[in-house]
């Protein structure tokens, strides 16, 4: 065994790792990165990219089909749908140098390609080394659950690790999990010529508000995505190209293929956890505040720490801990400003409490702006009319905003913003937005949390006049 001693010990090579090390690096910190898969993680190569890359296919394909409305012909799309997995590899492949081994050993980070186990509180064995680190970041990501479902050990099916490697094109999928993951690849493959019938045991897209949620729910459903709720699934059963989803109230949903969404689960197995001191909770590992583990000498961000999965979380981590091993400076991570989107057409974007959440915390005290696309110039230039914008208020600062809509994803950036600095619905009334765009939904929606407060006021009314009667 050949023994190392480093500043920063960083194991995962994902968003939040990646950025901890070259952060981390050029600042003047020796760093060792380890890696025992690929590089650029989940995100990069079964994650957002990938998806977002079929997505696009997907937009296309629909777009040659609902051409009429803008004056030109419908067509009927001619899917390959081995070319668009191709086009998925293409955009891999050139956002892969950014997430490289090479890169990051230029900025001076050693990077060895093994996974990480703890040996002791101290020590971390990796291949042929032991590494003696100052302070260790554990990065490494969550993986697909697979649940515990009579019969699907003998069945084959998809997760977002293998269906982006499918090349040949689904007759029929079977999606189990109505989450984010489940319906963007729902109305990517009904859009890339597939049936699709998604199976969800509670509400789909239940962890966003339910408003917003059927905006989504409905058009998915008009483009023929079959989503069937409150279906528990009781087994599976079939073979290759012939699976059968049998629900709880014994009826039966047969598919060609079957993808399971139903969730996440945090990558430690390979750690060896309990050698370190480092607790776990249900959902990862035990973090503090300050992203801490139990082991004060070793911190966990992004998916493995049990909170939002996202990969800007991730990033956000990398953040927050930098400024704690580096500087040594108290640092917190947070959870108001943080957004959250689901790409489907229309999108669906939260940041901060929802309305129900809202009024929970605040009661009477929790006012509602609110603003539909249909008023937007730009929308209804583009035929892109379906959607709302609605912001909880509290004493005249947001607490949080809700858009289902057209970019919803871009719009939300700015709510965030405000919620992490704080900002006062006068501000964001004040901002002038160019016309037409889409982002002016954002400056009319604190439009409309003034508009009572100026044009249906007696007292107002009574100023005016007033002044109009001096004013020579």
């Amino acid at each position: 065994m050949q023994e190392l001693k480093t500043d920063i010990l960083v194991i995962g090579a994902g968003s939040g790792g990646l950025s901890v090390a070259a952060g981390a690096s050029q600042m003047g910190a020796d760093v060792i990165l380890l890696e025992g898969h690929k590089m650029g993680g989940d995100c990069l190569n079964y994650g957002c990219v990938p998806s977002k890359a079929l997505l696009a296919s997907a937009k296309l394909s629909h777009a040659q089909s609902h051409a009429a409305p803008f004056g030109v012909a419908d067509h009927a799309p001619q899917v390959d749908y081995a070319a668009a997995k191709d086009h998925v590899r293409d955009v891999i492949a050139q956002i892969e140098p950014m997430d490289s081994q090479e890169r990051f050993e230029g900025f001076g980070v050693r990077v060895i390609r093994d996974w990480g186990t703890f040996l002791s509180p101290t020590q971390v064995q990796a291949g042929d080394f032991v590494i003696t680190p100052r302070r260790v970041v554990l990065a490494t990501g969550s993986s697909p659950l697979v649940p515990p479902i009579p019969g699907l050990d003998g069945v084959p099916f998809e997760t977002n690790e293998t269906i982006f490697d499918l090349r040949d094109k689904p007759d029929h999928l079977l999606i189990i999990g109505g989450g984010p993951i489940g319906m963007e690849m729902a109305q990517a493959h009904v859009r890339l010529g597939c049936k699709v019938t998604v199976i969800e045991g509670a509400r789909a897209l239940g962890k966003d508000d339910p408003e917003a949620a059927a905006v989504v729910l409905e058009a998915l459903r008009a483009e023929g995505v079959e989503i069937l709720e409150h279906a528990m699934v009781a087994r599976v059963r079939g073979k290759a190209g012939a699976v059968e989803v049998v629900t709880e109230d014994g009826v039966v949903h047969a598919g060609t293929h079957l993808l399971l969404a139903v969730g996440r689960k945090a990558n430690t197995d390979r750690l060896n956890l309990q050698a370190a001191g480092i607790d776990r909770t249900h959902t990862g590992i035990k973090v503090d505040d300050s992203l801490r583990t139990t082991n004060r000498k070793v911190y966990a961000i992004g998916d493995v720490a049990g909170g939002l999965q996202f990969t800007h979380v991730a990033g956000y981590h990398a953040g927050v801990i930098i400024r704690s091993a580096l500087f040594g400076l108290r640092s917190k991570a947070k959870t108001a400003h943080i957004p959250w989107a689901t790409y489907t057409d229309p999108e669906l974007a939260q940041v901060g409490l929802t309305e129900a959440q809202a009024r929970d915390r605040h009661g009477d005290r929790v006012e509602i702006a609110r603003f539909d696309y249909a008023h937007n110039d730009r929308a209804v230039a583009e035929r892109k009319t379906t959607g709302f914008i609605k912001v909880m208020v509290v004493k005249g600062r947001p607490v949080g905003a809700t858009i289902v809509g057209h970019q919803a994803g871009e719009l939300i950036n700015l709510w965030s913003l405000a919620l992490a600095n704080n900002l006062k619905m006068s501000q964001i009334a004040a901002m002038v937005s160019p016309y037409p765009t889409i982002g002016e939904l954002n400056k009319r929606v604190a439009g409309a949390y003034f508009s009572p407060r100026l044009f249906e006021n007696q007292m107002v009314e009574r100023v005016v006049r007033l002044v109009q009667r001096w004013i020579p």
